[in-house]
């Protein structure tokens, strides 16, 4: 049961990725010497990536644990700096980006979409559900 739920995390997570590499290099320009929103972008896409592969390959609480806060993270992060003008702070840059354009609204709805498939995730995985199915599947004649 749980590893097209998996799969279906870890594309999320993949295209999330996937768009963020696509615009960095667009989005770096704008702060050549600090950490940069490009350089910011990378980093999110690492942590997408390997938040992917983990629930992929081992689909544990643990997993779908990392893989929800790396989406909800960036999905709080897209919608934050869309609305909200905040200005730059120590070595982070000012995000807002009161636009939505394609990859922003597609990498806005993988990760939301991995954000519900995680927390879905870490609801199928929890303890007490696992020995429920057991128990109830011991109890069922034929089984």
């Amino acid at each position: 049961m749980t590893m097209p739920l998996r799969a279906l995390t870890a594309l999320a997570l993949f295209i999330d990725a996937g768009v963020h590499i696509h615009l960095a290099p667009g989005y770096q320009g704008a702060s050549p010497a600090g950490i940069g929103q490009g350089n910011l972008f990378l980093i999110e896409s690492a942590a997408a990536v390997m938040a992917g592969l983990y629930v992929l390959i081992r689909g544990s609480r643990a997993s779908f644990a990392i893989a929800l806060m790396a989406a909800l993270s960036a999905f709080a992060a897209v919608v934050l700096y869309r609305y909200v003008d905040i200005p730059a702070f120590g070595p982070f840059p000012a995000m807002y980006d009161p636009v939505w354009f394609f990859e922003k609204s597609l990498s806005a709805v993988a990760e939301g979409a991995g954000t519900l498939l995680a927390a879905a995730g870490l609801v199928l995985t929890a303890p007490g559900r696992r020995t429920t199915h057991r128990r109830a599947s011991a109890a069922r004649p034929g089984s």
